[in-house]
């Protein structure tokens, strides 16, 4: 028969071993009842759209203003509580981990968190901190162990994003002589019956929902392509430092949603080039959002109003010199005399007896605007060379050209002893003929950025832009969903950016 595949065998028999695990919990709960228990319980599960997100929730929270457009945003009420027979001091919690217990989100990814309505005293309140392990990354919350007399609670509301209501969600950790598990209440804030028809009553609802799914499993249509994949055409433009992130994210996405059929384009030409295209498209577009998405390294100068960004990640960017240029560290200052032609010999700052080379890009360039903001405080000096080794100026004090591409800097200061030039970091990296420089002793670093222990200035947000609100059901917004909080942060990561829909990223995004 053809139902009776390996796969849809494995979903029946999880069935009966849902209906088995039932029968073995009413058991356990009847017979063990005065154990050192915590409870848990879901008391809120609803979804939140844009509209609630902007309005009072959010702002009472105010947990929400820096994620516009999480139309798939859940909220998400999570009591846990002391119903026990004895107290629970913090030292009874087994685990390892420097925190006591840990949430898991199902399908969905925990975006902030706020600790609400704790029972009896404030002491509990003090509990929470970093400190103490409490916080969050990815679908799992990290809760501290706090300390619980009989019959206390605290509750935590979870705001969430990536999937649907009703989605699992499991409370685990280790309890000295107990146990951590669900329990029901009739109402929000009763205390639950430690045995009972409660118990009876989930049992029969656990037992629907495993058979349910194991049913769904073998009826479903396997033509369909994955949830959230969808056709049509899509160009990538803007950034050329983002741009291996984009050709890699674009491939995977093709691969993974294949049967849909998606087209995407990447056609990188530069920051301020790609805003330009895109606000031209959408102009020229009947229904005001094309299928075209800019990237910009850093928040764009001069793009129309209707422009939506989208923060993706934290770039890093390097200055690198040729391999002849024997020096690892220069000073902001020195730097800025460099690019303003200050310096027209290595031998000037205590390097080698060689002429100074500026390599830098194009106007178009994001990479160079950033630089320029972040680091010289100021512009270059004019453009003195067609080929960047000889002065089309004799009067020119130093040679200074630009390149169209990242790619093209880099290989320009490999060839050319005495050139100096900047990169985006991950492509730098893995360039021959030339070496990065440190910035006033400070390596470029993602992981140092992301951990606090260096405040590196060439760095930049990477923002995605669309011309207005791109439909939910399009290929631009399943796109930027996949890249944003999907696998292509993988991808983001991989590439040497810090993404922002990390738990340290949603900080550094929101404070660049």
């Amino acid at each position: 028969m053809e139902w009776l595949s390996a796969e849809n065998l494995v979903a029946v028999v999880t069935a009966l071993l849902g209906i088995g695990a039932s029968g073995v919990m009413v058991w356990y709960e009847r017979r063990v009842p005065r154990r050192k228990r915590v409870g848990y319980r879901v008391q809120m599960d609803n979804p939140i759209g844009d509209d609630v997100l902007s309005g009072r929730v959010g702002s009472r929270l105010g947990l929400f203003d820096e994620y516009p457009g999480m139309s798939d945003a859940t909220l998400v009420l999570l009591r846990i509580e002391n119903d026990g027979w004895q107290s629970i001091a913090d030292n009874d919690y087994t685990g390892r981990e420097l925190h006591g217990l840990t949430a898991v989100f199902t399908d969905r990814t925990v975006r902030g968190v706020s600790v609400t309505q704790p029972s009896g005293t404030d002491h509990l309140m003090e509990h929470f901190t970093p400190d103490a392990g409490f916080g969050f990354e990815g679908n799992t919350l990290r809760i501290p162990r706090v300390p619980l007399n009989r019959g206390e609670h605290f509750k935590l509301l979870v705001l969430l994003s990536g999937g649907d209501v009703g989605r699992a969600i499991r409370l685990t950790g280790g309890i000295r002589d107990g146990e951590v598990h669900p329990n029901h209440s009739a109402s929000p804030d009763d205390k639950p019956p430690l045995f009972g028809r409660a118990a009876r009553t989930i049992t029969v609802l656990l037992t629907a929902s495993v058979v349910t799914l194991a049913a769904l499993v073998v009826t479903r249509d396997d033509s369909r392509p994955p949830i959230g994949c969808t056709d049509g055409t899509l160009t990538l433009t803007g950034s050329t430092a983002f741009a291996p992130v984009l050709r890699e994210a674009a491939g995977k996405y093709e691969k993974d949603c294949a049967e849909a059929g998606p087209d995407i384009v990447v056609d990188a030409h530069g920051s301020t080039a790609g805003i330009r295209e895109l606000a031209a498209a959408g102009a020229e577009a009947e229904r005001g959002s094309p299928a075209v998405v800019a990237f910009s390294d850093g928040p764009h100068q001069n793009g129309p109003d209707r422009l939506r960004e989208n923060r993706l990640a934290i770039s890093v960017f390097a200055l690198v010199v040729n391999d002849r240029v024997k020096l690892d560290d220069l000073t902001t200052e020195q730097v800025r005399r460099l690019y303003r032609g200050e310096v027209a010999n290595w031998r000037e700052l205590g390097g080698p007896d060689l002429p100074v080379h500026l390599v830098s890009r194009d106007a178009n360039s994001g990479t160079r605007q950033v630089f320029q903001r972040r680091v010289l405080g100021g512009s270059e000096i004019a453009n003195t060379s067609v080929d960047c080794r000889h002065k089309d100026y004799p009067s020119s004090p130093v040679v200074r050209c630009e390149l169209d591409s990242t790619e093209q800097v880099l290989s320009s200061v490999a060839a050319i002893p005495g050139a100096i030039g900047y990169s985006e970091f991950n492509a730098a990296q893995d360039a021959k003929g030339l070496h990065l420089v440190r910035l006033d002793g400070q390596e470029p670093s993602v992981d140092a950025i992301e951990d606090g222990t260096s405040d590196y200035p060439y760095r930049e947000l990477e923002y995605a832009y669309t011309y207005g609100r791109p439909p939910a059901d399009s290929l631009v917004s399943s796109f930027l969903t996949y890249l944003s909080r999907g696998n292509g942060q993988d991808v983001i990561r991989t590439h040497g950016h810090l993404p922002c829909w990390t738990s340290e990223g949603l900080r550094l995004c929101a404070d660049p």
